[in-house]
């Protein structure tokens, strides 16, 4: 008897015999609403003008946001709606000029903005490169990506390799730069920005 007992209980131990009743997130959130429901059903009888009150500030509240992530689609879908007219028309030029981003680069240098001079300058050689032919610039690639694709001979590749690594130091890894240094760097970019470098087709 004892072992049929015990036989017994190790059968109905396991979890298919449990017969407890398992809460649903399903039913426990169906049966919040209705406690939420039953809540302003009551507030609406007890307190009719606090209720309407609140519920026109709810319905304010609702249209200042329905009203803002407008604005802010609005602004993400035109690009000219961030920067104004003027800008957006100077943009290809931004793009694809490499002797607009050496005298921007300039401009930042005099302002002591060496970091950021140095992207331009980079931006400029890369311009430069892709013009006579020796990689093909795309706004989405990073500057490590032109390392490996770019058709220059040893010493172009590993010139090129030392300004992408000294542009992420400075540019990402925040170490300060001098002047010294955007010179150097302005230096063996123009360098690089040559035909001298470059192989063969």
């Amino acid at each position: 008897m004892d072992s049929l007992r015990r036989v017994v209980g190790q059968v109905f131990s396991r979890p298919e015999f449990q017969w407890v009743e398992r809460h649903r997130v399903l039913s426990w959130l169906l049966q919040q609403w209705d406690k939420f429901r039953d809540w302003l059903n009551r507030l609406a009888e007890q307190h009719p003008t606090g209720y309407n009150i609140g519920l026109g500030l709810l319905v304010i509240v609702l249209v200042v946001l329905v009203v803002h992530i407008g604005y802010v689609v609005w602004r993400i879908v035109r690009p000219g709606a961030r920067t104004g007219a003027r800008a957006t028309t100077a943009r290809p030029g931004i793009i694809v000029n490499a002797a607009w981003h050496v005298a921007r680069a300039e401009e930042l240098a005099r302002a002591g903005h060496y970091a950021e001079a140095l992207a331009h300058r980079f931006l400029a050689a890369v311009l430069e490169l892709d013009r006579i032919g020796a990689l093909r610039f795309h706004a989405s690639k990073t500057p490590a990506e032109y390392v490996g694709e770019a058709r220059l001979d040893e010493l172009g590749r590993a010139s090129l390799a030392r300004l992408v690594t000294q542009l992420y130091r400075h540019l990402f890894g925040a170490v300060p730069c001098d002047e010294r240094e955007y010179q150097s760097f302005g230096i063996a970019a123009q360098e690089l920005a040559t035909r001298q470098h470059v192989l063969p087709a």
